[in-house]
């Protein structure tokens, strides 16, 4: 597990609405990962479209890695830069690999009974979506420098 502190947990959570500003635009940033992704798997398949098993495996597997990567290590993908948002645990550090791995199996989940996940926090006291609370994670809205 990694250790180490943020300097501050003690940032308001995040509103909904700056979470899904984010979110587009990580989905562009991901979106591009995917194009790459397709170009090199078109590229080893003679130039013709690629579908199948491995394929939607290694897009969900890289997707994946991309989110965890960030997660773990700043806490920060670039659309939480934009936003000054970030994800931490619920002691404030970053999250661990199996807390990755949870949040956004979860987040998947959450996006796909009608975002029902994502509106949860609009009821929530602690303003929390349904993958914050399964992974034991918050994202915070940082300061102005």
């Amino acid at each position: 597990m990694n250790n180490r502190r943020f300097k501050s947990h003690n940032h308001p959570n995040a509103t909904l609405i700056k979470r899904l500003l984010a979110i587009v635009y990580d989905s562009l940033s991901v979106m591009a990962v995917w194009m790459l992704l397709g170009y090199i798997f078109i590229a080893f398949n003679d130039g013709e479209a690629v579908s199948g098993p491995l394929f939607n495996s290694t897009v969900f597997l890289i997707t994946f890695l991309f989110f965890a990567l960030f997660w773990t290590r700043s806490g920060q993908t670039l659309g939480m830069l934009a936003w000054r948002l970030r994800i931490e645990s619920e002691q404030g550090q970053p999250l661990n690999a199996k807390q990755a791995l949870l949040r956004f199996m979860c987040a998947i989940l959450s996006a796909l009974v009608f975002g029902m996940g994502y509106w949860w926090m609009l009821v929530d006291n602690n303003k929390l979506t349904w993958h914050d609370r399964w992974s034991s994670s918050r994202v915070v809205q940082l300061p102005k420098n």
